[in-house]
């Protein structure tokens, strides 16, 4: 029987040994294929990922959980680059980003903000999306910004769990088993199946995987950050939730009225009433990701934004 538990353990070891070996060279490829867009700026002593284009008064997006600055890059940051300044940023353990100890919307914002003000901005309008929206609130209620455009974002406490995939990373042991299995070997269609799902009821357009650098996502210390952050957020959301109401600067509420991951009913509504200048545009029919099926209503919202923070467009 001793023989058999030590040849047991031996395998064992020797197939988690193989998984890492596995899962480290394809991060490898994963960062080749997926370099940074941008400049890495240092900001008390970890680096952050930015990128800037266009000129105008300042815009900053914020992308959501399980995503970096390319979901941005790829589209709604070059149709509006004519006539704002925009910054994007990798969120801290994200993208190019380093992790931060304190992995909090509340810290993630107080850092993105000095990378941005270190690379010129000043009271901006700030987007986020998803988890980026709760970021863009944390960042309305440490300082001054024109307005905030919550894009189907996350900022009410919510009832229920989270999903299968963050139940199974909820747990230290439950990251260490599962996450270097599907960095070492998940197939492209199943990471397809998981992009066709955030975007329900519409698609995602041809090529998205590769425009928005999914690959970075699938690297094992991206893929515990991104859990640990999503499994975290509602506290901090709960203690954020008492503050809304000082937020003075104009808040645009975007959101699908046919999302499922963040749900308008839960989010959009409610905060509006929280907030002392709120507008909520439901977008009928529509789910989680509209900045990629209809960008053109995710332009009007910012334009408004911008025509209700008294900004002048060149």
């Amino acid at each position: 029987m001793l023989e058999s538990l030590i040849a047991g353990g031996a395998l064992a070891a020797f197939g988690a040994f193989g998984t890492r070996r596995r899962a480290a060279r394809r991060e490898a490829r994963r960062k080749a294929a997926f370099p940074p867009l941008g400049r890495l700026v240092t900001v008390e002593g970890h680096r952050l990922h930015l990128l800037q284009m266009g000129s105008g008064p300042d815009l900053v997006m914020i992308h959501g959980a399980s995503a970096n600055l390319r979901e941005f890059a790829m589209d709604l940051a070059p149709r509006l680059a004519g006539r704002f300044r925009i910054t994007l940023i990798d969120r801290p353990g994200l993208g190019w980003s380093d992790p931060v100890p304190e992995d909090t919307p509340g810290e993630q914002a107080r850092l993105m903000r000095l990378a941005a003000e270190s690379a010129g901005v000043a009271r901006p309008l700030v987007l986020g999306h998803s988890y980026g929206g709760a970021v863009a609130l944390a960042w309305a209620l440490q300082a001054q910004v024109s307005g905030v455009l919550m894009l189907a974002g996350a900022a009410m406490p919510w009832e229920g769990g989270l999903g299968p995939w963050y139940r199974l990373t909820a747990s230290g042991m439950g990251r260490a088993l599962v996450i270097p299995l599907v960095s070492a070997f998940v197939p492209a269609r199943q990471i397809d199946r998981s992009i066709a799902a955030t975007f329900l009821p519409q698609q995602p357009p041809p090529g998205y995987s590769k425009a928005a650098g999914v690959g970075l996502l699938l690297r094992r210390d991206t893929l515990a950050r991104n859990a640990r952050q999503v499994n975290a957020l509602l506290p901090h959301i709960r203690a954020m939730q008492p503050q809304y109401h000082t937020i003075g600067a104009p808040v645009e509420i975007l959101h699908g009225d046919a999302d499922t991951i963040v749900p308008a009913h839960v989010h959009a509504g409610p905060l509006a009433t929280l907030l002392p200048d709120a507008a909520v545009t439901l977008l009928p029919g529509l789910g989680h990701m509209p900045h990629q099926t209809h960008p053109e209503a995710v332009e009007a919202a910012v334009m408004r934004l911008a025509a209700r923070a008294g900004l002048r467009l060149e």
